[in-house]
């Protein structure tokens, strides 16, 4: 420890005076050391060009890692590659060195380079431009997003080597005006896609179909451009990956990259009422850990899973640093935040000014933001993968790090802080996608066919088009001529479909008290709980209350104030069966799959005190209800079961059901857990019996449900054993509920339809 400053030297030692504090140790459940790992060479290949050579050479590269090698030899052999490392591995290398190889052999060849962020982008860009300024090589290397000006697009157009973009620009931007890109697609020879993981659910099946009218565009202008794609670990790259690009690919995950000693300690908050199994905020044990790093000098970055949890833990831990490290220097950061903050974010992160930041999952991807040595997860993430990537934005140049997880009172949470071996032991998620999903498919159809007209007998995917087409010539969309259909309608297609949500535009924020500035955004689903009138929104730290909400025009106008509560809203559910696809029926248990119809509608709002939590007041929140059409898995109790229990106790026991399963249910899917919801009901419409339901929060479904009717058995199981571990008595946070939800016998009562009821 340095004398002068009382500040801990290093992390070894800061983990040292950690195991002799024992207000913290006696709530660590797990401490698991990864212990550092040596790096696996490969000499350079052979026939790697000398100029890139030499430019490796001059960045202290004299050889590559194992995987960088065997990415360099698929790609020359002429396989499509998807390479699987973890986070700080050298990914970049393996599609950086076979794309300037090419262009340094055959000038007219062209790269397209895909990430979902821009900011990814821009980092790729000075990395590219890095090794070209180094081989004094004329390859040209531009970023084309939103923020490209118009003056200097055409020389994109005409003359870029590599065009680094995102799904959406792809979408809306390059391929509807293909006749503009000429140049590129008749000479794209490597199509590059980092983060393939990140393209699941929606947005995944959004870019799948957005893929497919590339690769048409490509087969007109008479090119096959290869794939090189880039992911994190997940459950099935190899599968997730041909579903997304429609080619078979290589598999190279053998990580040859090192890495430094590892901690990840598991931290579950105390208990502060036995019987009701209440813990201590998981918001303030955040706060008490990383504010121990920040004050002795740790760059950290704490990872919380929403807008209001991010913005809450950034006002108290500017509060605890104010007067040793001033205010500045913890920042927040998340997807609401406009372009130009982020940036100065990411950059004072990457120099050091910025000691602190805390985000949600948007720093999850490889953004670069430099060497942090400490991560504070508030919450267990949602899925193993989110995990261990936002584990790994900490000691990302080998040296020591370390991971706390500070469990919230959910029952995931408590399921993974008490079952480590289920953690450290399983393998990552499976990532979903479900680009066939019906008003997607007519969407990019659509799309399609205004870029180019469809031929009688081609196919979009695996699909075949005659009754998609048919609908849009009587919807009086295309126009059929000599077995050929064109588009014939006024609009821009692509201008109505965001591929970031089934909502089709996002809600801005309005600044009154500043120049009506806007300051941020919100999707259509999250808007009738985060930002109807009276709701406290923050943003960068400060407290504003929405005035008005314009649900037509999609606007919300907000006043700052300084407010010592913040807000939480309620949404009231009603399902209804459309169809079913699936099923299976015993005595005491029927089991579906099929498609639903759900009427949402935001009804009241709590204000809850800042640092305590408690409720100090409630309101009503007036807007029209939303209905969505998705897809969904339901259970049914045999009549038996349901005879065996009063209705009150039937909906206790369902309710207690309900509260741990939608918790479970992201242990088997790689999405939000806000992108599966759970609805209870007593007395079901379509069958008048106690029924359970999932499903898929987005239009048509993209997946999550029909995964779930598939693993029923073992997604029981995990509840049974999850609630018969629960030290609680009556219920809790951390099982079915807290007993003013599912009454005093709610525990009991979920057990009961568990294991007497035949659910299991």
């Amino acid at each position: 420890m340095n004398r002068l400053t009382g500040k801990m030297s290093s992390m070894a030692e800061w983990l040292e005076w950690i195991k002799k504090q024992p207000e913290l140790m006696q709530h660590v459940t797990y401490w698991h050391t990864i212990p550092p790992r040596e790096a696996s060479y490969a000499p350079f290949p052979e026939n790697l060009h000398k100029g890139i050579q030499e430019a490796l050479h001059k960045r202290g590269i004299t050889q590559l890692y194992s995987h960088q090698a065997k990415a360099f030899s698929a790609v020359r052999e002429q396989q499509h590659v998807v390479t699987v490392t973890p986070t700080a591995s050298g990914k970049t290398l393996c599609y950086n060195l076979p794309v300037l190889q090419r262009i340094l052999e055959q000038d007219e060849a062209r790269a397209l380079y895909l990430f979902p962020t821009k900011a990814l982008a821009q980092d790729q860009v000075a990395e590219l431009q890095q090794i070209a300024n180094v081989m004094e090589a004329d390859i040209k290397t531009h970023t084309y997003d939103g923020d490209t000006p118009p003056t200097v697009r055409q020389a994109i157009r005409n003359a870029g080597h590599i065009v680094v973009t995102n799904p959406d620009m792809l979408h809306s931007a390059i391929l509807p005006h293909h006749t503009k890109w000429v140049k590129l697609f008749e000479n794209l020879t490597y199509i590059v896609i980092d983060e393939v993981h990140s393209y699941r659910g929606v947005f995944g099946s959004h870019v799948a179909n957005v893929i497919r009218r590339l690769k048409r565009i490509c087969r007109f202008y008479g090119s096959s451009p290869q794939f090189i794609c880039a992911s994190a670990t997940i459950d099935n790259p190899k599968e997730h990956t041909e579903r997304l690009i429609g080619e078979t690919v290589t598999l190279i995950d053998d990580n040859g990259a090192p890495s430094g000693e590892k901690h990840f300690i598991f931290y579950n908050p105390p208990v502060v009422n036995q019987q009701l199994g209440i813990r201590k905020s998981s918001v303030l044990e955040t706060r008490k850990i990383a504010g121990h790093l920040l004050t002795n000098g740790i760059q950290t970055i704490v990872f919380a899973r929403s807008r209001v949890r991010v913005e809450i833990l950034l006002t108290y831990l500017q509060d605890t640093v104010r007067h040793e490290l001033g205010s500045k220097s913890i920042r927040g950061y998340r997807g609401g935040y406009l372009p130009k903050q982020r940036r100065e974010i990411e950059r004072g992160l990457r120099n050091g000014d910025i000691r602190g930041v805390v985000s949600t999952n948007a720093l999850e991807l490889g953004i670069d933001i430099g060497q942090l040595q400490a991560c504070v997860l508030n919450g267990y993430p949602g899925t193993i993968a989110s995990t261990w990537q936002q584990s790994g934005r900490a000691g990302r140049r080998q040296e020591s790090s370390v991971t706390f997880l500070v469990a919230s009172s959910n029952p995931l949470d408590q399921y993974i802080i008490q079952n480590p071996a289920y953690f450290f032991e399983k393998p990552p998620e499976r990532a979903l996608i479900q680009p066939d999903n019906l008003i997607l498919l007519v969407d990019h159809v659509k799309c399609a066919a205004y870029e180019l007209p469809f031929e009688e007998g081609e196919r979009f995917g695996d699909e075949s088009l005659p009754d998609i087409l048919e609908f849009l010539v009587d919807e009086r969309i295309l126009h059929r001529a000599e077995r050929r259909w064109y588009w014939m309608d006024q609009s821009f297609p692509a201008h109505g479909i965001s591929l970031r949500s089934a909502a089709q535009e996002n809600f801005i924020i309005i600044d009154m008290t500043n120049e009506h500035r806007v300051i941020g955004e919100v999707d259509r689903f999250s808007a009738p709980t985060l930002i109807h009138e009276e709701a406290i929104y923050i943003h960068e730290g400060v407290q504003y209350q929405v005035e008005k909400l314009d649900w037509e025009e999609k606007k919300a106008y907000v006043r700052e104030v300084n407010v010592d509560y913040f807000t939480d809203a309620s949404l009231a559910v009603q399902l209804k069966v459309l169809q079913v696809f699936k099923e299976t029926r015993t005595a005491a248990l029927e089991r579906q799959y099929g498609d639903v119809t759900v009427n949402a509608k935001a009804t009241i709002f709590k204000k809850l005190k800042l640092r305590t939590h408690e409720n100090i007041g409630s309101g009503p929140i007036h807007l029209p209800e939303e209905e969505l059409h998705t897809s969904s898995y339901w259970f049914s109790i045999g009549d038996e079961a349901a005879a065996a229990m009063t209705t009150n106790d039937m909906q206790y026991a369902l309710l207690g059901l309900s509260n741990v399963l939608v918790h479970l249910a992201p242990l088997y899917l790689m999405c939000d857990p806000l992108d599966i919801r759970v609805v209870p009901q007593v007395r079901a419409l379509h069958n008048k019996k106690p029924t359970l339901f999932f499903y898929d929060r987005y239009p048509g479904g993209v997946g999550l449900s029909e995964r779930l009717f598939d693993i029923h058995g073992e997604l029981l199981a995990r509840a049974q054993e999850l609630i018969a571990g629960c030290p609680c008595i009556s219920g809790c946070p951390s099982c079915v509920g807290p007993i003013e939800e599912v009454g005093l016998t709610g525990k009991q009562l979920a057990q009961k339809l568990l294991i007497e009821g035949g659910v299991l």
